[in-house]
C-alpha cells in the first residue's frame, strides 16, 4: 500500500471536509505520529482539491521538524514554526481551527523527562488556549489519550467517555495521564470563561508510518525490530488486551471531531477490528519479519515509565454518531506500516 494512497482514503473517509477550504490552520506538536499525518494530510488536499488552506505547523526541535516537512518549506501555504509550547506563542495570526497534538507520548519521556511531560500537556496546552482567545477560531481538539480512563479495576471491560478509572497519583507515572486529564479540565475551564469551542479527543494506541523509530512504546519497538529483522523483544508475559487505532483511522477521527464534534465533549478514537492482546501482536509482527518472539525484563529506567493497565478497550459509539468509521484493521494497518517504513528505509540509504 502507498503512503499517498492512505493519505487518499483517508481524505475519503471524512465527510464536510470541504469548509476547510480558504482556511488557516494551526497543528501543534506537528512532528509527531498524529501531527504529521494531519500536516500530510491537509497538503494533499491542497494539491489535489486545491482548498488553499494555509497550514501552520509547530514543532520544537527545528532540525528535525524541516527536515521532515523539506518538500512543503517553499509552499506557499505552508509555514514551518519552531516552538516550545511551555513558551507563550507571539503570532499574530487569527487561526480558523487549532488542533493540539504536542505531547510527550512514550514511556521513556515519562520516566526521564516527567517535568516535561506534565509541563507540554498542561502548561504547554494553556498557552495554545491563550494563543486562541486572540482569535476566538470556530473549532479547537484537544488530543487526549486513552490513559485518562485508568486502571480497570472494577470489571469494566469497554471505556466509554463517561467512565473513570483508577490512577495512583502519587507515582512518577501518573504524571502523563494526570496531565492529560487536568488538559481536559483546562478545556472546560476555557469553554466556560473565555467562550471558546473545544472538543476532546481520546485516541486509543495509534500506529502508522508517520511513527518515529526512537519512540520507546512498545507497537514501536516491534515495528524497529520487525523492520531491522530482529527478533521482537516482549517485555512482559504479554497478556494485555489493548485497542489500536491506524494513524489514517485516528486522523480521520479528529477531523470528524473538528468538525462535527460539540463543545465540551468527549470523543473516543479506537478501532472495533484492532484489539489484540500483546503477545498476539509481537508474533504477528515477527511472523511478518520472518523473525521470533523473545522475552526480555525491563530496565528500571523503562518499567517506571511503563503502565500498568492489563486492559484498555475504548469504546466508540459516540463517535459513529457523527458518521465515523475505522477502515484499517489491525493486520492491514500494520503490514501497510511495514512496508512504507521498509521502502523509506530503502530510499534514505540510496540517498547517503
Amino acid at each position: 500500500m502507498r503512503y499517498k494512497n492512505i493519505l487518499q482514503d483517508s481524505i475519503n473517509s471524512i465527510s464536510n471536509l470541504e469548509v476547510l477550504k480558504e482556511t488557516k490552520i494551526l497543528i501543534v506538536g506537528a512532528s509527531g505520529l498524529i501531527g504529521r499525518f494531519t500536516v500530510d494530510l491537509l497538503m494533499e488536499l491542497n494539491n489535489s482539491l486545491d482548498y488553499n488552506i494555509a497550514i501552520y505547523a509547530v514543532s520544537r526541535n527545528k532540525e528535525y521538524g524541516e527536515s521532515i516537512f523539506g518538500n512543503y518549506l517553499e509552499n506557499k501555504n505552508f509555514k514551518y514554526i519552531s516552538h516550545d509550547v511551555t513558551k507563550e506563542f507571539d503570532l499574530e495570526v487569527s487561526f480558523d481551527y487549532i488542533i493540539n497534538a504536542a505531547s510527550n507520548t512514550h514511556p521513556l519521556s515519562y520516566s526521564k523527562d516527567p517535568i516535561g511531560t506534565i509541563m507540554t500537556n498542561v502548561v504547554g496546552f494553556e498557552n495554545v488556549l491563550k494563543l486562541a482567545t486572540k482569535s476566538s477560531p470556530k473549532k479547537i481538539v484537544c488530543l487526549s489519550s486513552v490513559e485518562v480512563y485508568g486502571k480497570n479495576v472494577d470489571g469494566t471491560e469497554i471505556f466509554n467517555e463517561d467512565y473513570c478509572g483508577y490512577i495512583d497519583c502519587n507515582t512518577l507515572r501518573a504524571g502523563y495521564p494526570e496531565s492529560k486529564r487536568c488538559a481536559e479540565a483546562l478545556s472546560q475551564a476555557y469553554i466556560a470563561q473565555k467562550g471558546l469551542d473545544i472538543s476532546i479527543a481520546r485516541l486509543t494506541r495509534c500506529y502508522g508510518p508517520t511513527m518515529k523509530l526512537d519512540d520507546s512504546k512498545a507497537m514501536s519497538q516491534f515495528l524497529k525490530k520487525g523492520l531491522n529483522k530482529e527478533d521482537i523483544v516482549l517485555k512482559s508475559k504479554g497478556e494485555q488486551i489493548f485497542s489500536y487505532c491506524f494513524v489514517a483511522d485516528a486522523v480521520s477521527g479528529i477531523f470528524t471531531v473538528l468538525l462535527k464534534g460539540k463543545n465540551g465533549e468527549a470523543y473516543n478514537i479506537s478501532d472495533n477490528n484492532s484489539i489484540i492482546k500483546l503477545k498476539d501482536l509481537a508474533e504477528y509482527i515477527a511472523t511478518l519479519s520472518d523473525t521470533k518472539v523473545i522475552f526480555e525484563l525491563p530496565s528500571n529506567v523503562e518499567s517506571k515509565g511503563y503502565s500498568t493497565a492489563k486492559e484498555a478497550v475504548l469504546g466508540v459509539d459516540k463517535i459513529l454518531t457523527l458518521g465515523w468509521r475505522a477502515c484499517v484493521d489491525i493486520k492491514s494497518g500494520v503490514k501497510a506500516t511495514l512496508e512504507i517504513l521498509e521502502k523509506n528505509n530503502k530510499l534514505s540509504k540510496r540517498n547517503i
